[in-house]
């Protein structure tokens, strides 16, 4: 029985990874004269912490303070391409109409996104989450959470819940988030296919449904999962 619910952000209520990938590119190109190539990205970029991409893309774990200039520096460059295409930003399709009936039917939800304090608040103020959410019990990469695909994240947001994993529904579009919920013992996982195909995520083990986005999502998981959300 599912009990609450529990969100990645990126690629996943916000469709930004476009825009992630761009920025990431173009900083991977000045940390080490060539840019991430797609593989890359997904193995090594979606659901990781900065300090994470940084070392990766250094080949080795840099010093605090350079972390925090380097990601400060990358993730300004990300919010200002958010803010020069506001046409896109948007929430998900569907994702009003779904985060109103969470909230219509008194249904426990959360975000818990890798993203850093600073995109956080960019988030709460362009998209007015306070409507839906409980600001408090947002989860995010504070210094002191590992990156997916370690299930931290997913244990502390259930943990706000105060639910048990297994009674959580997780939404994620990254492979290491959907690895990072299994290892938490989520129970129930849905795959976003934000930006890749669903053939994409077909063979992955652990992932209850699909979806494209979330119009009606709530009347497709809730015929096929006739128990949940009681």
């Amino acid at each position: 029985m599912v009990k609450g619910v529990i969100f990645d952000f990126n690629g996943t209520l916000f469709w930004d990874s476009h825009m992630h990938l761009q920025a990431w590119r173009e900083f991977s190109a000045k940390l080490r004269g060539t840019p991430f190539s797609d593989d890359e990205m997904r193995k090594y970029m979606f659901g990781r912490t900065n300090a994470d991409i940084i070392a990766y893309a250094m080949g080795q774990k840099q010093p605090d303070d350079v972390v925090e200039r380097l990601a400060k520096e990358k993730e300004s460059h990300y919010r200002d391409m958010c803010r020069k295409d506001l046409e896109h930003f948007v929430l998900a399709p569907g994702a009003v109409e779904f985060l109103d009936f969470l909230k219509d039917n008194n249904i426990p939800r959360t975000i818990a996104t890798m993203s850093e304090k600073d995109n956080v608040d960019f988030y709460i103020e362009g998209f007015h989450l306070e409507q839906w959410f409980d600001i408090d019990k947002i989860v995010y990469s504070d210094g002191t959470i590992l990156g997916k695909p370690a299930p931290d994240i997913f244990l502390k947001a259930a943990s706000k819940l105060c639910l048990s994993p297994a009674d959580c529904l997780v939404f994620e579009d990254a492979l290491s988030g959907i690895e990072a919920a299994k290892r938490a013992g989520i129970g129930k996982i849905v795959a976003v296919a934000s930006m890749e195909s669903i053939d994409y995520y077909k063979n992955i083990e652990g992932i209850s449904d699909i979806i494209f986005d979330f119009i009606n999502v709530e009347k497709l998981i809730w015929n096929r999962l006739s128990n949940i959300f009681k």
